[in-house]
């Protein structure tokens, strides 16, 4: 990790001056040292904020950094750099904490998961490597915002549909065999499920990894979007898959964030320890939830996502 000068101090200093010294206070500290009070503080907000966002981002697929990111640079002055980088292992920890879970349960449809991966790995691939020099970060902020807000139409038309009804296996899913079925605790049977629209499918998934590659964020919220709109899964194998297939994505984001000195351990470890607890925690509650209660909490979040995206690439400040 690239250490960190004195000449470049953080956006996060401006609030909090004793952000840059704590690391290397720390390498100094022994056990039975008292901690800065200011530093106590500051980690137990971003824990608190991080089991909030773990909670969230298990219900609905789409990772911790819709809460993490804005309260970290919103509300405890951290600089955006540091703020995704926290967030990116937030993602981690929530595919691995929420996933495993959903896995176990067999909500998550992992053939599903692995083949939209290849459209989004090669997405990522044109994004980070061909568009990056000619697309603006403006430019697709506005079209990225008023994409997921345009998106919200569909969703919230069948706010209330607890299963999507009348859908039939297409050529390529009955060939690839992605229908499948989990059991509903909140319906308590067995819910069996086909699965259509794949080609739509798939320009989601790589319109999403684009996305990924030019703005450095996992787009869990276009894979959602892909398993609600164009394949009709239900919501809760929609939240389990986008969980378990966020984690891919956000992984290979970190190695650049960390080879960037942006993953900084004093944020990681809070994050980290209180998004997985709070993934956890959020799994049992989606468990138990309808799938249109669970589709009402990614409606919410899409539009929250939507606007800040949408007011970010206006350059309305946040």
């Amino acid at each position: 990790m690239a250490p960190l000068r004195d000449s470049e101090p953080r956006g996060s200093a401006v609030l909090y001056p004793w952000i840059d010294a704590l690391p290397r206070a720390c390498r100094g500290m022994r056990v039975g040292d008292d901690m800065d009070p200011g530093a106590l503080a500051f980690i137990l907000k971003v824990a608190v904020a991080s089991l909030a966002g773990g909670v969230i981002g298990s219900m609905s697929g789409l990772g911790g950094g819709i809460v993490i990111v804005p309260v970290l640079t919103v509300f405890l002055g951290m600089s955006i750099q540091d703020a995704i980088g926290a967030s990116i292992v937030s993602v981690i920890a929530t595919s691995s904490g929420a996933g495993s879970v959903y896995v176990r349960d067999r909500i998550t449809n992992i053939r599903i998961a692995m083949f939209l991966e290849i459209a989004t790995a090669t997405g990522a691939i044109v994004g980070a490597a061909a568009l990056a020099r000619y697309v603006s970060a403006q430019a697709l902020s506005i079209l990225f915002g008023v994409t997921l807000l345009l998106s919200l139409i569909p969703i919230l038309a069948k706010l209330g549909e607890e299963l999507p009804q009348g859908v039939r296996n297409d050529r390529l899913a009955a060939a690839l065999r992605l229908n499948s079925s989990y059991y509903d605790q909140h319906l308590g049977r067995e819910v069996r499920y086909e699965v259509t629209g794949i080609p739509a499918a798939l320009g989601f998934m790589f319109s999403a990894g684009i996305i990924s590659g030019l703005l450095g964020i996992g787009a869990g919220v276009l894979k959602v979007l892909a398993h609600e709109i164009a394949m009709k899964v239900p919501s809760k194998v929609s939240t389990a898959t986008s969980n378990f297939m966020i984690g891919v994505t956000a992984a290979t984001a970190a190695g650049v964030y960390l080879r960037r000195g942006l993953v900084l351990p004093y944020v990681v470890v809070p994050v980290a320890a209180s998004v997985l607890l709070g993934a956890f925690v959020g799994t049992k509650l989606m468990e138990h939830m309808s799938n249109a209660r669970v589709r009402q909490v990614f409606a919410l979040a899409l539009a929250v996502i939507g606007l800040e995206m949408l007011l970010r690439g206006l350059g309305v400040p946040l």
